[in-house]
């Protein structure tokens, strides 16, 4: 079983930066994909980006390119969401996902998720 622990959430203004983490444990294999996903209240969830955990090739939605970085540390085993110049749109809570072996955006392919962290960006 793979259980994933997210952390780093909270609240900030526009314009400001945010680093989220999530660590995966339990049984996994170096040929998974970590994706972000966010779902804003009465909206559905979408994906933000990915990360090949082998590969370290980065995957993101248009709406974010640019402003956030999906970043992996092989010696923690964790993956981080680096979110800068944020936006108002983007408060929602945050969610990381793993599925093996492709990327896929599709939230119906992911098989763990973690329990997600509150993201608020205020005017």
């Amino acid at each position: 079983q793979v259980q994933l622990v997210e952390s780093g959430g909270g609240l900030v203004q526009a314009g400001g930066s945010l680093r989220l983490f999530c660590a995966p444990s339990g049984r996994i294999f170096s040929t998974y994909v970590m994706g972000w996903f966010r779902q804003a209240p009465g909206k559905e969830r979408e994906f933000v980006g990915a990360i090949s955990w082998s590969a370290g090739t980065t995957y993101y939605a248009d709406s974010v390119k640019g402003r956030f970085t999906i970043t992996r540390d092989n010696a923690k085993n964790t993956v981080y969401l680096q979110m800068n110049s944020l936006k108002p749109e983007d408060t929602a809570v945050y969610y990381c996902a793993l599925r093996w072996m492709s990327v896929s955006r599709n939230t119906d392919d992911y098989d763990y998720w973690g329990q997600g962290t509150q993201v608020t960006v205020s005017t």
